[in-house]
């Protein structure tokens, strides 16, 4: 019987894997083609940034609801249904020359961020009569992440070649193609997680939250715009999103069935997850992209950069991604070796390392390539062991919430990083030589130096979970008081 059971749950978490394998693609399928995209919509390529900016922003929108609703509901069919929006938007994007409804379709296409969460809480839910539940899902978050850093190399390489050999309209079509056959494996493939919760949603906190999400990271695009940081608007719209949290945690308080249980913040377990995650979204989200053109940068006219390639960067982008599978796959073996709090902070140690070593050594492409698979082993530590933790010390009623409020809190993170990271690049660059269109290598210090202490102080806040947090011991004693009160 116990062999028949793990049988199955392989069985869903092999549909799910190329569930995450697709996600993967759509993470890596267009970097190539962008530029290609802002000719076809005749835009100017600074202005693809609001694609970007509209689909974090979307997905900082969504996760919350979309978790919650997993929970009441069922997370296959949140899954199914966060999957269909997400097809319908990909079969928009190959039939339009408008900005504006490319703009609309692509933030639609950023549903597909639930999906990894919505999974880990299938997984963990599914898995709730198996002995070692803990270990189960954490290495089923494992090589989902494997799945979906596959999918982003593949991805990337079939859209870099499809769009040098086809139409744009053809190669927008793949994606989308692809959207559509993961939707019937979700349907066919997956059994829904059983004994979902129910209750009545909360509208009123999902408005709130909205709200306080839409001036918060609205507020930081309008500081990375000329003359933002000098705007006072800017600032008081990033003030005001800040200030609509408080109203949001009074109502969740009083909510007999809140949207997120904003005392999971105060679980000694859970905090620090979460401050992780978010500490963790300053570099995987906010780093990539000034690791790249620092890697274009031409050091024979700036001083600094490596001046490769498009392809020797897409190598490097490879080598980091391969290394996140590594760590990924590693994770569940190094947390059963020793423990699921040590491997959380072991991985955010060498995501600060990797990032503190770019400070004396960035001259060279070995040396570039060395700093990106200390931190890309840590990095794909913490994208599989973030939710699957969440899950493990999280109320029976809030597993999908905890496993998303990861993400919602990382792209948080990326967002602020983003925003940091551009006005620091920019400063110092009137004064630098060439052309005056890349960044300055004080800004790239700072990048680097803000990634390596975000990380060490989340490996710092971490030593404080309780021991056997994220364990099947932790587990029995959350269902018996899952939050601090």
């Amino acid at each position: 019987m116990k062999r028949a059971v793990l049988g199955t749950l392989a069985t869903v978490v092999g549909f799910l894997a190329f569930v995450e394998f697709t996600s993967g693609v759509l993470q890596g399928y267009y970097t190539p083609m962008l530029t290609d995209i802002a000719r076809h919509l005749g835009i100017h390529d600074a202005d693809v940034n609001w694609l970007e900016g509209a689909q974090l922003m979307l997905s900082a929108l969504v996760v919350p609801a979309f978790a919650k609703l997993g929970d009441m509901v069922g997370h296959k069919r949140m899954l199914l249904i966060s999957t269909a929006l997400t097809g319908a938007a990909a079969l928009v994007l190959p039939f339009t020359d408008s900005f504006a409804v490319f703009l609309v379709a692509w933030a639609l296409m950023g549903f597909y961020v639930v999906w990894l969460p919505l999974e880990i809480a299938l997984i963990w839910s599914r898995s709730r009569r198996m002995e070692g539940r803990s270990v189960i899902t954490a290495r089923a978050a494992g090589l989902l992440v494997a799945a979906l850093e596959v999918g982003a190399i593949v991805g990337a390489l079939a859209g870099g070649a499809l769009i040098d050999s086809l139409p744009l309209t053809v190669v927008l079509l793949v994606p989308a193609v692809l959207i559509v056959v993961c939707f019937f494996v979700i349907l066919f493939g997956v059994k829904e997680s059983p004994e979902p919760t129910g209750g009545v949603f909360d509208t009123v906190g999902l408005v709130l939250i909205s709200l306080a999400l839409i001036c918060f990271t609205g507020g930081l695009s309008l500081l990375r715009l000329d003359g933002g940081l000098g705007n006072p608007w800017s600032w008081a719209t990033v003030g005001l999103g800040l200030a609509l949290v408080a109203p949001f945690a009074l109502w969740e308080l009083r909510h007999q069935d809140p949207l997120i249980d904003v005392r999971m913040f105060r679980s000694p377990a859970l905090g620090p997850v979460f401050l992780t995650a978010g500490l963790f979204g300053v570099s995987v989200l906010g780093a990539q992209a000034p690791l790249s053109t620092f890697a274009r940068t031409d050091p024979a006219v700036y001083g600094y950069g490596l001046g490769t390639s498009g392809f020797a960067t897409s190598l490097i982008i490879g080598i980091y991604l391969i290394a996140m599978i590594v760590g990924a796959l590693l994770f569940p073996v190094i947390a059963r070796l020793t423990a699921p709090r040590l491997t959380l902070i072991g991985a955010s140690i060498l995501v600060g390392v990797g990032f503190l070593m770019f400070l004396p050594f960035h001259e060279t492409y070995g040396q570039v390539i060395t700093n990106m698979v200390v931190v890309g082993l840590g990095s794909g530590a913490l994208v599989a062991a973030l939710p699957a933790a969440a899950a493990s010390a999280a109320p029976a009623s809030q597993t999908g919430v905890a496993t998303g409020l990861t993400n919602s809190v990382k792209t948080v993170g990326g967002a602020i990083a983003s925003c940091v990271f551009g006005i620091a690049l920019l400063q110092g660059v009137s004064g630098a030589a060439g052309d005056g269109t890349a960044g300055s290598l004080s800004g790239y210090f700072t990048v680097w130096m803000v990634c390596g202490v975000t990380a060490l102080v989340a490996a710092a806040a971490l030593a404080f979970v309780p021991r056997t947090a994220f364990t099947d011991a932790a587990v029995a004693e959350t269902a018996i008081e899952p939050v601090v009160r």
